[in-house]
């Protein structure tokens, strides 16, 4: 079996010193390729460094939003010429957080991002927390053709839906080997499966029993074993089915 880890930071520098054993450790375990999120501008030439070294990485480029706060004008100006590599694949992560006290900020660089990866016909990678309310609309306003991914996806069936008809995947990660995430459990048990894709975040979102520690890109397999307990269809026709849903969103 194959798989693709859709949101891995392998980039950050939790991973300086292990990327190369990670790296084979991985293709030992068919995980095949990565693809690694931008954050901010600051951090997207390190991008570029970890991906040039390491075959299975591809890129996508955006302004997260824990890093709004010190975005600029500017950075937005850079990303279209970013997006033009030809490992590039998605804008992302970019997304709302109620979390965070600059919600008027990061609805602008938000939106703008949306309107980017628009012009540049390029899927988005979205991160929400408690934004679902927020989120919803403006997809419907942007009408991405290309759709994207929902991070990390967390909340209800109905909610998983609304993502799903406006042409958008859920990343599935470490939050269903939790057993109190019952009702992400239950709206990734019952979605369309050509609607999910794996993902590990690492190296955040460790998987029920390894909390507080590094999470890895070589855990996605515990990832698609998880999965595979909440779905019905056999795991070689899940398998197939997650690899055919990377293909056909991002266009390797």
């Amino acid at each position: 079996m194959l798989f693709t880890d859709s949101h891995c930071h392998f980039d950050f520098p939790e991973f300086s010193g292990l990327r190369t054993d990670i790296a084979r450790q991985i293709r030992e375990l068919g995980v095949h390729r990565i693809i690694v999120p931008g954050v901010s501008a600051a951090h997207w030439q390190r991008q570029f460094d970890t991906c040039r070294q390491f075959a299975p990485c591809y890129f996508a480029f955006g302004i997260h939003p824990w890093w709004v706060e010190d975005a600029k004008e500017e950075d937005l100006t850079l990303l279209p010429d970013y997006l033009l590599h030809n490992k590039v694949i998605a804008v992302g992560e970019i997304g709302l957080d109620a979390k965070i006290d600059n919600m008027a900020k990061q609805q602008e660089f938000f939106q703008a991002q949306l309107a980017i990866a628009r012009s540049a016909d390029l899927p988005v990678l979205i991160h929400h927390r408690r934004t679902h309310h927020l989120i919803q609309p403006l997809l419907k306003q942007y009408a991405l053709p290309r759709g994207g991914v929902i991070h990390a996806y967390s909340g209800s069936f109905q909610q998983a839906m609304t993502y799903v008809e406006l042409g958008f995947k859920l990343g599935v990660g470490g939050t269903i080997t939790y057993e109190r995430a019952q009702k992400t459990r239950d709206a990734i048990a019952r979605v369309p499966l050509t609607s999910l894709l794996l993902e590990t975040d690492a190296p955040a979102m460790p998987l029920a029993g390894r909390q507080g520690e590094i999470n890895s890109p070589a855990y996605l397999p515990e990832v698609f074993r998880q999965l595979c307990q909440l779905r019905s269809e056999p795991e070689d026709l899940i398998a197939h089915q997650l690899e055919q849903n990377c293909q056909q969103l991002f266009s390797f």
